[in-house]
This record gives C-alpha cells, sequence and structure tokens, in this order.
C-alpha cells in the first residue's frame, strides 16, 4: 500500500488555522509564507513518497540486526538517509548559523508528519537528533556547539538521549551512571543505559551521545544529575573523526513494533571509562534534559497523527475494494464494496476525524511556538509560550491514544484479513503502541497536566482557552448551517464539561491529590478532545466560506461533514468524561489494595 501525503489538508491547517502568513512577519521568519510552506511540503511529499515509504514494510519483515558490537539497519536505510541528509531535511527548522534552514515549527511539524506516515522506523533517528540539537542549542558550550552543531543539523552525524536505566525508567532520581572530573576538564562516564533508540547505526559516520549521570559527590536524588555529550568517536581539533569512544552496544532490543529502528542498551565505561563532556553547569542536567524531552513529546505527537493517517489511508483503500455482502438498504442488488456499509463508513469516518482533529490541533501548538521564540511582544510571546506549554501533553498524549483507536480500527476495517501479515494494516497496530509509552508515558503527561500545566498557576491558562473558545461558539452561533448548530450544541457542552474538569482538578489536587490522579488520564483525555474538536470547529467556518465562494468545493464538503462527524461521535463524549473525573474518584480510590 503505497502513502500519499495528504497535502491538502496540511496546507488547509497551515493557511487558515495555524495563520502561516502572520508567522512569516515575525522577525527571522520573513521569507517563510504560504508559498515556501507549500513549496517545502510538495516536495517533502515527494521525497517520502518516492524514497522513504517503500521501505516501510521491508523495515517490518527484515529489522535491523546486531552482530560483534555493530548495528546494520534494514536494506536501503542508509541510502535513503544519505538522501534525507543531503535534501537539507534534517536542518529545517535549525538555526541559519550551523546550515539550518531556519523554518517555523508550523511547517516542520508537517514534513515530521509525513516522515513518520512514510516510515515511523526511519524517522526515529532524525527525531533523536533533533532533540539533541535544542539542547545543546540552549544549555551546550560555545566548544561544544562549534564541535557538533553543524554536522548535526547536516544530518552527517546523528544524536542519542540516554535516560533510561534497567532500575531507572520513569523514575530518574534513581539514575546511577556516574562521570568522574578529570584534569583535563573533561570527564570519564560509567555506567548502562536501555532503550536509547538509534543507539548504533551505520547510516552516519559518528552518533553523538547526550547521557545522564551523576558527577562524583552530586547530591542525591534528581537535583544530583548533570548531562555530558559522549561521542562514540572522539573528534579532532581540526574537526576530523578520532579514536573510537568507551560507549559500545552491547544488544539491541525485540520489539512488537518499530522493528527496524534499533532500540540499544549501550555500554559506556567497561575498558578504562568514555570521555564525556559537560553540558551546561553540573547537577542541572534534568532541566536540560527536558528541552529534548519536550521537543521529543510534541513529535512523539506528530507520530501518532502520521500512524493514524497512513493507517486510515490503507483502510480506505481496502474498503473500497473489498466486495462483501448487499448494502442494507438495497441501492445495490448485489454483493458490493464494504465501503458501502454504514458500520464501515462509521469507522473510516472515525479514522479520518481523529486524525485532521489532531493534525490541527498539532499545526495550532506549532504556531503558538514559532510566536512564542519569534513574535516581536513580549507579552503576546509569554501567552504564547503558556498556550503551547499546555498544548505539548494534549498533543502528546491525546494524539498517541487516539493512534491506537484508529490503527485498531484500522485492523478491524479488514476483518480477518487485517490479523494477516501480509495485508499491512497491522503493522500500523503495533507500530503505534510505543508512542503512548516512550517519551513519558500517557499517566506522565497527564501527571504534567494537573500538576504543572493546570493546578499550578490555578487553572487559569485553561480557563483562559476555555475563553478563547466560547468566543469560536459565539462565531458559530451567527451561522443557520445544520453543520454549524450541530458544532455549537456538542462545542458548548465540551467546553463547559471542560471548565469543570479544570475547577476540580485546580480545587482538590492539594487537598485530595488521589481524587484528582485517578481522573489525570481521563483529564487529559478530556482536554485533547475538547481542543480537536475546537479546531475543527473553526476549520467548519472557514470551509464554508470558502465553499461559499467556490473555492474547492468538494475538499471544503469533506472537511464539513468531517468535523460534523467529529462533533456528533467524538465530542460528544465529553460531558460523560466529565462525569468521570468530578464525581467518579471514590471509585478508583476507595478499593483496598487487598482487593486487586
Amino acid at each position: 500500500m503505497s502513502y500519499s501525503a495528504p497535502l491538502k489538508d496540511m496546507l488547509f491547517d497551515i493557511r487558515h488555522l495555524a495563520g502561516i502568513d502572520e508567522i512569516a512577519k515575525m522577525p527571522g521568519f520573513e521569507e517563510a509564507g504560504f508559498e515556501t510552506a507549500q513549496a517545502v511540503l510538495e516536495e517533502c511529499a515527494k521525497f517520502n513518497e518516492g524514497v522513504v515509504a517503500p521501505l516501510n514494510v521491508e523495515g517490518d519483515r527484515n529489522p535491523s540486526s546486531w552482530k560483534d558490537g555493530k548495528v546494520t539497519t534494514t536494506p536501503g536505510f542508509k541510502e535513503a538517509f544519505k538522501q534525507y541528509a543531503e535534501g537539507g531535511w534534517q536542518g529545517l527548522q535549525h538555526p541559519q548559523d550551523y546550515g539550518g534552514q531556519g523554518l517555523p515549527k508550523t511547517i516542520g511539524a508537517m514534513c515530521g508528519e509525513m516522515l513518520n506516515s512514510a516510515n515511523m522506523s526511519f524517522a526515529l533517528c532524525p527525531l533523536l537528533t533533533d532533540g539533541a540539537i535544542e539542547a545543546l542549542l540552549t544549555a551546550g558550550s560555545d566548544d561544544l556547539k562549534a564541535t557538533y552543531l553543524e554536522n548535526l543539523v547536516s544530518g552527517k552525524w546523528t544524536g542519542t538521549m540516554n535516560l533510561t536505566e534497567p532500575q531507572a525508567g520513569s523514575d530518574l532520581a534513581l539514575v546511577r551512571t556516574r562521570a568522574e572530573p578529570q584534569p583535563d576538564g573533561t570527564y570519564k562516564v560509567f555506567g548502562t543505559k536501555i532503550f536509547i533508540t538509534y543507539g548504533e547505526h551505520d547510516m552516519a559516520e559518528n552518533i553523538v551521545h547526550l547521557v545522564l549521570a551523576r558527577v562524583t559527590g552530586a547530591p542525591e536524588g534528581v537535583k544530583g544529575i548533570s548531562l555530558f555529550v559522549v561521542p562514540k568517536f572522539m573528534v579532532n581539533k581540526d574537526g576530523s573523526l578520532g579514536a573510537r569512544n568507551d560507549a559500545h552496544c552491547v544488544s539491541i532490543e525485540h520489539k512488537l513494533g518499530i522493528k527496524a529502528s534499533p532500540t540499544a542498551v549501550l555500554q559506556f565505561g567497561d575498558h578504562g571509562g568514555a570521555v564525556g563532556y559537560l553540558v551546561g553547569q553540573e547537577n542541572r542536567g534534568l532541566e536540560y534534559m527536558f528541552i529534548m524531552m519536550n521537543a521529543a513529546r510534541y513529535a512523539v505527537g506528530v507520530q501518532g497523527i502520521a500512524i493514524a493517517e497512513r493507517s486510515y489511508q490503507h483502510a480506505v483503500a481496502y474498503a473500497k475494494d473489498r466486495v462483501q455482502s448487499r448494502p442494507v438498504d438495497g441501492s445495490i442488488n448485489a454483493s458490493a464494496a464494504i465501503i458501502h456499509h454504514p458500520d464501515v463508513k462509521r469507522m473510516l469516518m472515525t479514522m479520518r476525524a481523529y486524525t485532521e482533529g489532531c493534525r490541527a490541533m498539532a499545526a495550532v501548538a506549532a504556531a503558538a511556538y514559532d510566536a512564542s521564540h519569534h513574535h516581536p511582544d513580549a507579552e503576546v510571546r509569554k501567552q504564547n509560550q503558556a498556550f503551547y506549554e499546555f498544548m505539548v501533553p494534549l498533543v502528546k498524549g491525546y494524539s498517541t491514544e487516539m493512534s491506537l483507536e484508529v490503527t485498531s480500527l484500522g485492523v478491524q476495517v479488514h476483518g480477518g484479513m487485517g490479523f494477516i501479515e501480509e495485508t499491512g494494516a497491522a503493522q500500523y497496530y503495533r507500530d503505534a503502541k510505543i508512542l503512548t509509552i516512550y517519551e513519558g508515558t500517557t499517566a506522565i503527561q497527564a501527571n504534567d497536566l494537573v500538576g504543572r500545566k493546570t493546578a499550578r498557576d490555578g487553572g487559569q491558562t485553561a480557563k483562559a482557552i476555555a475563553a478563547q473558545i466560547a468566543k469560536t461558539e459565539a462565531e458559530l452561533a451567527k451561522r443557520d448551517s445544520v453543520a454549524a448548530r450541530a458544532m455549537l450544541k456538542r462545542l458548548s457542552a465540551a467546553r463547559q464539561a471542560f471548565v469543570d474538569a479544570v475547577e476540580f482538578v485546580a480545587g482538590n489536587t492539594k487537598a485530595s491529590p488521589n481524587a484528582v490522579f485517578a481522573g489525570s488520564v481521563p483529564y487529559l483525555m478530556l482536554a485533547g478532545n475538547v481542543m480537536a474538536g475546537w479546531q475543527l470547529a473553526r476549520s467548519l467556518m472557514v470551509a464554508e466560506d470558502l465553499a461559499a465562494k467556490g473555492e474547492d468545493a468538494q475538499f471544503m464538503q469533506a472537511k464539513i461533514a468531517t468535523a460534523r462527524f467529529y462533533a456528533d461521535h467524538i465530542l460528544s463524549k465529553a460531558p460523560g468524561i466529565r462525569d468521570a473525573i468530578v464525581e467518579g474518584a471514590e471509585s478508583v480510590t476507595a478499593l483496598p489494595l487487598e482487593a486487586f
């Protein structure tokens, strides 16, 4: 099944929801208006459809392999990655000072979706490199930047993120990897890191590991963690590669999905100590690592949208071809393609509505990120930063949980054939599962949403967003179309459910933490549902106006129908989730542990 990038929907979101032409008025983005976005996305689509997507099934069937400390990637990956780097795709969003193109996240996010739809296993390598670049840009010394950034931005080298250890998963206070200061200002690093994505591979000449470790004598817990650059190969003063560092891959994991992406166990310091270079200041490593984590969390949310899109396309193609049973309305007096059956349409529309809603939400979040960094007005930057930070756990948590439902429906549309690997539907389902786990499970995203993003400011950011949704409702109320009236009804009820949940969370987190955190994931799912629905409400109004002008009527009618479906079938769940959060805590917390 080939992949076709959903360019029309992406460009619609970039132009009408994210406001790319407004972003292009900000300093540094003057050349990044709609025409640039369109040109970049079209080129990105060609590359991913033609080069990366054809390797997806091969990666699942012939994954990366490890032998004698070396990892060989799926045939074709190395050549495709060379083309990716030469095309400048790694540096798309990164600063021009280091060889990047300096384009907005609003454009970069859509390119990221295409890469992940084409081949999620392949896309993970650049995703981790992006995080390493962000961390070095923020906290790296001038020497570290000069040594590593240009080659990372060009894709000549790749980056990794080393947090997890056998005894330290999400609880990084338990990290034991140690770093011993040396007289020359470097450190010797000793320890084991697990679950390191592309921790070893053959696609680039050097791998730059960013490693969390404790300096000798550092405080216990998270306050004693530092961040280090530990390259696979040492870098000479003239920029050439030197000796192999004491960082080695001792195995790779055998996984449910994303099989072509090598997930490495890395051993540091078995032969005298791996040379590491401190990033920023000692004992501030977790703070710096969160720069990488936040970039990665948003990117993982985009992965959820990407895999959902690929699964949807596969399911639609199958539903149009698979002939089975007569339509229930008697419209065809013979067996027909299953897309004629109402329940198959319902499943396909659910897949489509979820995917388009989350894509719109991610686009608006990316635009807020761009404004938070480039808008000339400090107060506008601050407001956009607060909005973006609120959205990150939603983009990550809601979009990835959504991808599980969508890819499961993709298997269901195929019926029994979906359970057979040869049809390809099952790969998306298997690949999607990791998304709700890595870079922080859904519960960890929900903890962030409750603690840092809602309770900390008494729900003020959340309520300010609700006020913006109310303005969209006021605009809907001026319209008399059936779709607009349906959306208004559902969006109003959903916004009220969201506000009720915000007040419950803000008002009870300190006094009754168990009650609040029992509903933390439902709260995240409610918030994500409402934000995606809000953006589809905006989409509906834009599409109605453009359809009235005769602009691409078929696409606009489909956009209106999708938004209406989301309102009736997905946004309508919000009041029930509100009840589970506000009134259902006791049914989670009351049962004694002995009863389990």
